[in-house]
């Protein structure tokens, strides 16, 4: 029988050092279930290119924001356009004064803001109208009598008088007369007015059938403001 040498036989070595080593061995205490960090905190350079993808994903979205940015612009643009005519329509209007027949008022020339909104025609208003008649270019005037009132003109003194009290007119240029083929006195039907130019002398108004009485309907509005010449700009009486 052979005879086994146990003394020979070496038993394992230990390791050295008790202690395994944990270089290797990741903190699952900061790892998820996608194997990314959870506590730990990004870095200037992690989050610029992280910004950077942002941006890339944005940009992918161009067509789509450029049409929608479109749309949201041209909407803008309507809403405003709307509110423009309808200020311009309904509240004020800008208007060129041709001809010297509102002389010392107005002169040719000026540029005058009208106002239309609510308006009701009174008596020593200066109005633009529509047309007088078969005139088709508009007019500038000043209301003398409204719908039921008298209109005489005395040639000889050069007053106009209405409902029998001459009214005074310090803004009138030259003598009034009736240099039309009107005849005086006249009563103002009701929904129209009477108007006259303050340069009694060449104007086309009331006095003159091709003009005649103007429906209220056709005049836009009252003259408020004179806005040019720039030294001449204020209210206009």
């Amino acid at each position: 029988m052979d005879t086994q040498i146990f003394d020979k036989v070496e038993s394992p070595k230990e390791p050295e050092n008790d202690s395994i080593s944990h270089e290797n061995v990741p903190d699952l205490a900061t790892v998820n279930s996608n194997d990314e960090p959870v506590d730990r905190e990004i870095s200037e350079e992690e989050a610029s290119v992280k910004s950077k993808k942002k941006n890339k994903t944005k940009r992918k979205d161009g067509p789509s924001s450029f049409v929608s940015g479109l749309f949201d612009w041209i909407s803008a643009f309507l809403f405003a356009l709307v509110i423009v005519v309808f200020v311009m329509t309904f509240c004020f209007r800008l208007v060129d004064v041709d001809g010297s027949s509102m002389l010392q008022t107005l002169q040719d020339g000026n540029k005058v803001i009208v106002t239309g909104l609510n308006y009701e025609p009174q008596v020593g208003d200066i109005v633009v109208i529509s047309h007088g008649a078969e005139l088709d270019k508009a007019l500038v005037k000043r209301v003398i009598a409204v719908g039921g009132q008298t209109v005489d003109i005395n040639s000889e003194t050069g007053e106009v008088i209405v409902d029998g009290v001459v009214i005074d007119e310090p803004y009138i240029n030259g003598k009034t007369a009736q240099n039309g083929d009107v005849t005086f006195p006249i009563e103002v039907r009701e929904g129209t007015v009477f108007v006259m130019g303050d340069n009694r002398p060449i104007s086309k108004d009331s006095r003159n059938s091709e003009v005649d009485l103007i429906e209220v309907e056709n005049i836009i509005g009252k003259v408020r403001y004179r806005i040019y010449p720039f030294d001449e700009i204020g209210k206009v009486e």
